[in-house]
């Protein structure tokens, strides 16, 4: 089992920023994929970005590339969401997922075994 909680949300101005956190335990060593998905109020959870455990691949949402970097500190077991020039329609709560596999897109929600409690992003205009 991987364990995963997510730090760093809040409230926050248009063209801000904020970094999100997400620290994992328990069988780290499992993991391929980790990912940020996010979830506004009526809408279905979507992709924002991932990273491989080990390499150096990203990826990203259309919506967000430019704007957000996804990074990780393996050593800490840490994996954090710098997200700059924030909009409103970033306003969603935002949750940190872990993949054993590559089964699925690192894109597919379905793909991630463990899951996040969830932080809430507030972008106001």
């Amino acid at each position: 089992q991987v364990q995963l909680v997510e730090s760093g949300g809040g409230l926050v101005q248009a063209g801000g920023s904020l970094r999100l956190s997400c620290a994992a335990s328990g069988r780290t060593f499992s993991i391929y994929t980790m990912g940020w998905f996010r979830q506004a109020p009526g809408k279905e959870r979507e992709f924002v970005a991932a990273i491989r455990w080990s390499g150096d691949s990203t990826y990203y949402a259309e919506s967000v590339k430019g704007r957000f970097t996804i990074s990780r500190d393996n050593a800490k077991n840490m994996m954090y969401l710098r997200m700059n020039s924030l909009k409103p329609e970033d306003t969603a709560v935002y949750y940190c997922a872990a993949s054993r596999s590559n089964t699925y897109a690192y894109y597919t929600a379905l793909g991630y075994n463990y899951w996040g409690q969830g932080t809430q992003v507030t972008v106001s205009s």
